[in-house]
Formats: C-alpha cells, sequence, structure tokens
C-alpha cells in the first residue's frame, strides 16, 4: 500500500488549506506554505483529539462529548468554542458522488408561504436595570422584587391554626420580663381558656397603599387601573391586607348589584381575578366572601340598567371562568368546594321560575367546570330548557329582554353541549332523533354535532427530531370583556373600615339575587399569542348612583 493511501484522512490535504486560506482573504498561498500549514494544523488537531480521549475515558464515557473537546481547550490555554452544545446526538448524513465524499446535517425543510403567511412572533423586550431597595431602617420592603414577608404555607398553616400567631404575639410580650424562678401554676379549678382577640392593624403606608389601590381599580383613569391591577396580581406583600381587600369586593358587589352598575362589577371581578393570579396569597380562608361575590355577578337577575342593551352576558361568562378557577385552585375532599357550586347552579336549572338571564348564568357556570358536568346536569334538562325558551323565541307578545335571552342561552348549549353530544352519541344524527329528544332545540344541536364531527381535529404538538426543527404551538383566544355601558356618578359615600380609607360605595345591608386549520402537509404548528384583555376606560369610583333619567 502506498504512503499517500496510508496517510488519507490524517492530514490535511493543500487544497483544503488553500480553500480555507482563501475564505479569509489569502489569495495566493504558495504549495510550499500551504504543505506546511497542513501538517502543523493535523499535528494540534491530533493533540487536541487525544487529550478529548482522557477526558472522555476519565469520565467513564464511551462517547466523545463536545464538553471534552472544550476542556482540552483549556488545557492548551485556548479559548474553547461557544455555541456548539446539544442535548441530542447531532445525525450526520453521508453522500457521495464525482469522487468526493460529503458529511452533513440534515435540516428540515420548511414552507416560505407558511413562514410568510405565519403571525410574527413578539419583539423581545430590551434589556433594562431597575433598582429596588433591599431594607430601609432595617425592615425588608414589601416589593416584588424581595422574597415574601410571609410565606404561602405560613398563611395556610396561621389559617388553619390560629394559636400559632397567639402564641408568637405572648412570647414576644414576655421576652425580657423578669421572673420569681418558680413557676406559678393555677390548679385545674382555676383554669379558664379564653380566645385572645387577634388584632389586625394596618400601618399608614398599608393604609395610604389600600386607599389608592381600591380607587384605581375602579377609578376613571385606565393606566392607574392597570399598574393596580398588575400590582395585586403580583405584589407577595398583600397577606395583610387580604381580608380588607375581600370585603371591599363582597361590599362592593352587594351594593352595585342593588343599583345595577354593570361597569364596576367588571372593575370588581378583574380584582378578584388578579387576587387570584398571585401565587403568593393563600386565599382559602376567605372564599367566603369571594364565592358568592363571583355567584352573584353570575345568577343575579339583573346586573346592569338597560339588559337589552348592555353586554351583561361577558360579565357572566367572565365571572363563570372565575369560578371555575376558584373550584380548581381551592377543591378538597374536605370542603368539596365544587360539589356545592355544582349544587348551586343545578337547582336554577331544575327550577321553572329561573328566570333566564339567571338561567343562563347557570349553563355558564356549569359549562365551565368541565365536560362531565355537562354531561350529568345540563343534558338531560335540555328538553325542559327548551320548551321555556321556545315560547320566547317564537311567541308574539314577548319582551324583547326575554327573546335576546332565550337567544343568548340557545347560542350557549349549542357551544358547550355539541362536543359532549359528538360523543354520547354514535353516527348518524338524525334530525329527527334529536327533535324527539331535545325538542326545540333539536335542529339547532344536529347541526352543531354535525358541524364538530366534520371539523378537523385539534393540532397537536410534536417533539422535533432534532434541535435544528421549530416546534410552535397554537393557543385559542380566549373571549375578553368588552366595554361596558357606564353611568353617570351622582353622588357617594365611603366604606367604612378603619379611618383614612375611601374609595367605595355606602354599604348598603340587602342581600343580592342569587341564585383548527387542516394538518394534511404542515411541517410545524403556527404560534398565535394570546391578546391582552381589552380595558375599559372611563371615570367611575365605587360610589352610590341614581338611574338615568
Amino acid at each position: 500500500m502506498s504512503d499517500p493511501e496510508m496517510l488519507y484522512g490524517t492530514t490535511l490535504s493543500v487544497e483544503s488549506i488553500k480553500v480555507i486560506a482563501e475564505s479569509i482573504g489569502v489569495g495566493a498561498l504558495p504549495d510550499g506554505a500551504a504543505k506546511e500549514l497542513a501538517d502543523d494544523i493535523s499535528y494540534k488537531l491530533k493533540q487536541v483529539v487525544q487529550d478529548s480521549v482522557k477526558f472522555m475515558h476519565h469520565a467513564k464515557r464511551t462517547k466523545l462529548s463536545m464538553g471534552d473537546i472544550d476542556y482540552s481547550l483549556k488545557v492548551r490555554n485556548i479559548e474553547p468554542q461557544y455555541g456548539f452544545f446539544s442535548t441530542d446526538s447531532v445525525p450526520f448524513r453521508f453522500a457521495s458522488g464525482g469522487g468526493r465524499e460529503l458529511h452533513f446535517v440534515e435540516e428540515k425543510e420548511l414552507d416560505l408561504v407558511d413562514i410568510i403567511q405565519a403571525q410574527p412572533p413578539k419583539i423581545p423586550l430590551d434589556v433594562t436595570l431597575r433598582t429596588h431597595w433591599l431594607c430601609v431602617d432595617g425592615v425588608q420592603p414589601t416589593v416584588p422584587e424581595n422574597p415574601p414577608p410571609l410565606s404561602k404555607e405560613n398563611q395556610q398553616l396561621d389559617s388553619v391554626n390560629p394559636i400559632k400567631k397567639l402564641e408568637k404575639t405572648n412570647a414576644r410580650d414576655t421576652a425580657g420580663k423578669p421572673t420569681t424562678g418558680k413557676t406559678h401554676k393555677l390548679k385545674n379549678v382555676e383554669t379558664v381558656h379564653v380566645k385572645q382577640l387577634a388584632t389586625h392593624e394596618l400601618s399608614v403606608e398599608q393604609q395610604l397603599y389600600y386607599k389608592e389601590i381600591t380607587e384605581a381599580c375602579v377609578g376613571s383613569d385606565e393606566v392607574r387601573r392597570t399598574e393596580a391591577l398588575q400590582s395585586l396580581s403580583c405584589d407577595p406583600g398583600l397577606h395583610e391586607m387580604l381580608p380588607r381587600m375581600c370585603t371591599f369586593i363582597a361590599e362592593g358587589v352587594k351594593v352595585n348589584v342593588v343599583q345595577n352598575n354593570l361597569a364596576l362589577l367588571i372593575y370588581l371581578m378583574r380584582m378578584v381575578k388578579a387576587l387570584l393570579d398571585n401565587s403568593s396569597l393563600y386565599l382559602e380562608k376567605y372564599l367566603h366572601e369571594l364565592i358568592p361575590s363571583v355567584s352573584t355577578c353570575i345568577v343575579s337577575r339583573q346586573l346592569c340598567m338597560r339588559p337589552e342593551l348592555d353586554n351583561h352576558w361577558a360579565l357572566r361568562d367572565f365571572a363563570a371562568r372565575l369560578m371555575a378557577q376558584i373550584c380548581k385552585n381551592f377543591n378538597t375532599s374536605t370542603n368539596n368546594l365544587q360539589t356545592r357550586v355544582t349544587r348551586l347552579f343545578s337547582q336554577a336549572l331544575q327550577n321553572d321560575k329561573t328566570h333566564l338571564s339567571s338561567l343562563y348564568g347557570a349553563i355558564a357556570g356549569l359549562s365551565e367546570l368541565g365536560s362531565e358536568v355537562i354531561k350529568v346536569f345540563i343534558i338531560p334538562r335540555l328538553k325542559f330548557i327548551s320548551e321555556r325558551i321556545e315560547q320566547h323565541l317564537q311567541g308574539a307578545n314577548i319582551s324583547n329582554t326575554d327573546k335576546i335571552a332565550a337567544g343568548h342561552i340557545r347560542a350557549m348549549l349549542q357551544k358547550v353541549s355539541a362536543p359532549v353530544l359528538k360523543t354520547m352519541r354514535n353516527a348518524p344524527d338524525v334530525v329527527e332523533d334529536y327533535k324527539r329528544d331535545y325538542g326545540f332545540l333539536g335542529p339547532t344541536l344536529h347541526q352543531a354535532v354535525v358541524k364538530a364531527r366534520s371539523a378537523p381535529p385539534a393540532p397537536t404538538v410534536t417533539t422535533p427530531p432534532n434541535n435544528n426543527s421549530v416546534t410552535i404551538v397554537t393557543t385559542p383566544i380566549a373571549p375578553s370583556i368588552s366595554r361596558p355601558h357606564i353611568p353617570q356618578v351622582i353622588s357617594q359615600q365611603r366604606i367604612g373600615g378603619f379611618s383614612g380609607q375611601s374609595g367605595s360605595a355606602g354599604i348598603a345591608r340587602q342581600t343580592s339575587q342569587s341564585g383548527g386549520s387542516e394538518s394534511s402537509a404542515q411541517k410545524f404548528v403556527i404560534v398565535t399569542q394570546r391578546p391582552n384583555t381589552p380595558q375599559t376606560g372611563n371615570r367611575i369610583s365605587l360610589l352610590k348612583q341614581k338611574p338615568f333619567p
């Protein structure tokens, strides 16, 4: 075997050195210089590979990694190459032809038409620096950048066993006091267990924060409202003000349901949403105030001054999603929260005297709790609901309000029942069978089920075979609350709480009435971002109001 054949693959060729030299601007490289460079580079590459193999054996591995190459370069005081790490092995493909052999990385083919038509991604935020106080006069301020002063687990412990908090207070009060050295033990007949009152006092700064937050959340400045809701959703130091926040929401809902103030009810539900999104708050011991408020906005008979014009249906849908989130986060085998909420909504379905607006809210509340709830509580009552709304949709002397409510109920049932009926009933779907089982709603439900059966399956996320693939997920756009009709502010009163607070309605102690795309040859799925919820924006404060003239 000749020497060139033995050296094949062990040294770089002169042609390769000349091509590399031309790529950096060196055009006429002599053959002798190229030969010397090839020998020197080949020798150093062999040294790097040999040292890399030593690192591989030292780590008791049989596969050489890119980290071994970097360690070998560092040993020789050479800066390692950055950006070539991969969690998976890079599959090289081999191709030959025309006397040449080539190893290359296979990449996925992307359709330029799909890339052009896809929604462009959001521009990333610029890198900015922010300063915040780590400590003020020896006390860590409660800002989102600092860790919460009281963890969620401690909040839960205080709610389950309040004696712990009193024991800490008593230990703090008795610290440093002189003792006689003898423990005075009371007799059994003299021992009396008296439950001490736990005081919840707020500092001046916390009172000012509470005042500003409540006024901003129900005020007219949309920028301030957005900032206030953002603070409620991420501030870790709100646990001391949480009782007053929940009382503010509960009393505000009571007053504004009586006054039919739709705008303020939406603002208060957005406050509930912000508190639920705050991961550092433990809301379970305040559910007795939040759940009645949310339920009132779902099943109340009237939420606005003009039900035939104002979009109070969006508030009912939004409150239903909040109730589903509460049940998902706080339902346990002890409190049976979801069971009790389901019983509340199902009673509205079974009562033939339930107002149509309350009936719509009950259907929306049950539909947000999952397909099993729809299957058990809504599907068996479809014929009964169909008989109720038929007379309002086809009757002659029917008010416009009831007719609109019946139309919304029909649309809601068509949307939530079709996916469940598709799994419950076998094909083929016959219109007469639907009419017999569901009455007036039969043809509408039949069309919805047929459309659901013919719809393509939802796109799924596939795991790419290598790191060069593109994985993109489609997320549906959630419905949002439109701008409500805002009545005119006439007069105002303050809520009682502590001195220095403002920004709430006079508390009228009245009980509110409650009761995809084709996936045939698509290489990847397109990412869509969820839009921000439109914000409402006219001047409103939680005040006592008079109706329109």
